[in-house]
């Protein structure tokens, strides 16, 4: 994010609460945070809504799996009688959990000149060229993290289902929630779901929007992963009616630059890739085929945090330009969400920011005090802001509603600039 410069918006909430420029009625909107104002409550902006469901609450209710999957689940790890299950789980879930990005291999030839020159330099370690290069490979070694693809055969296919099939449907229930809670109106008919692995993306995307999907594309380099999806869709067998209709599975990416999907999702898959460029080159050809929204989730880990700032910045700069689509890309929705399920997200949509709330997004949990609030906030433009919101200051209605939210919501809250002209200020000169 970008840094504030405090002069300049020390000087504009000076101004702001001295009321120059501004009518009298609005003076009473005293400055949340610099540059930002609170929505006029005359404006009714909650409606007839109690202050604990206001327009920016977007908290998902636990979620469950849907039944039909969770018994096809069973069913299936009944069937294998793995032993020693629960152990495998939870080595996978540890594994998974702690994994680190790989290192780059221009990195690890940065390492390698470093420790190269220490060992020349040191005195002690008179060796032949052989024997320092040996000495630079065990070094290399011990402090290097070791980076591993997976390989999901029909048994760790297994395992992974039963470590991540609930999370994973969890989280991206959330993503697809927020795009439901904010746009309503949005009926997609397609949806690619790359990496797909056991299928909980179709199952999630299912229940939401199950009316208007008619398409759902699941891709995954693993065989063993694409037939236990398949047979979790029959209910666990080989041959039975799928629950959900018009779902294909392939091993890789339609070729055709004009094949797009309204929703493009990769959850907990760009970890899998070994490099960067490979990273970018997948989230470039993911953003080629996406109409409307691009979803990445990754795990609630540094790691995944930065894979997705990555794949954030790549889109965002532009460097992927599409003759059949040059609509820009802007984040619909960043977040964060410390629940059971720990996972980091972004969407990606195409077109207009302005499209888009342009209410702050709460970014830390909401520190409640005898009061008065904390809120931590990311702004429409970017930057970042402590906010302390209290009943007398920012009116009774804006106080409850910070109260009641959480990390991820969005504070009703709008720039001064998108407030209505007040009419005393009357309408420019021509």
């Amino acid at each position: 994010m970008a840094t504030t410069r405090a002069p300049r918006y020390l000087l504009a909430l000076g101004r702001w609460r001295r009321g120059v420029g501004v009518a009298p009625q609005s003076r009473a909107l005293a400055a949340l945070v610099p540059g930002v104002s609170q929505v006029d409550n005359k404006s009714d902006f909650l409606g007839k809504r109690p202050h604990r469901r206001h327009p920016g609450i977007l908290q998902l209710p636990r979620v469950r799996l849907p039944q039909a999957l969770a018994d096809a689940a069973q069913f299936v790890l009944l069937e294998r009688a793995m032993p020693s299950v629960e152990k495998q789980v939870q080595a996978l879930t540890n594994y998974l959990w702690s994994r680190h990005l790989p290192v780059e291999p221009e990195e690890l030839q940065r390492r390698a000149v470093h420790l190269e020159k220490k060992f020349r330099e040191n005195p002690d370690l008179s060796q032949t060229e052989e024997k320092l290069r040996g000495a630079v490979l065990h070094a290399l070694r011990k402090t290097t993290y070791h980076w591993q693809e997976l390989s999901y055969n029909e048994g760790l296919s297994l395992v992974y289902m039963a470590a991540r099939l609930d999370g994973g449907f969890a989280a991206v229930s959330r993503a697809f929630h927020e795009i439901q809670t904010q746009l309503p109106e949005f009926q997609p008919q397609t949806l690619m779901d790359f990496g797909s692995g056991t299928g909980s993306v179709t199952w999630a995307a299912h229940s939401i929007w199950g009316q208007s999907l008619r398409e759902y594309m699941c891709v995954d380099s693993s065989a063993a992963m694409l037939d236990l999806a398949e047979k979790l869709l029959k209910g666990g067998s080989e041959n039975g009616e799928p629950y959900v209709p018009g779902v294909f599975f392939r091993q890789f990416l339609p070729v055709s630059p004009k094949v797009q999907f309204n929703v493009v999702v990769s959850a907990f898959s760009l970890s899998e890739l070994p490099s960067k460029a490979d990273r970018a080159e997948v989230v470039q050809t993911l953003w080629r085929k996406t109409s409307d929204f691009l979803i990445l989730v990754e795990n609630g880990t540094k790691a995944g945090h930065c894979l997705l700032m990555e794949a954030r910045d790549l889109v965002l700069q532009g460097k992927e330009k599409s003759p059949l689509d040059p609509r820009p890309g802007f984040v619909f929705a960043p977040n964060k969400k410390p629940k059971e399920e720990k996972f980091s997200m972004v969407i990606l949509a195409r077109g207009s920011a302005k499209e888009a709330s342009r209410w702050p997004r709460i970014t830390q949990p909401v520190l409640k005090r005898p009061r008065h609030v904390h809120c931590h906030l990311c702004c429409p433009d970017g930057h970042m802001q402590h906010a302390v919101v209290t009943a007398r200051r920012h009116g009774r209605d804006l106080y409850r509603c910070a109260r009641v939210s959480s990390w991820g919501d969005l504070l009703p809250v709008t720039m001064p600039s998108e407030l209505p002209p007040s009419p005393a200020e009357g309408p420019p000169e021509s």
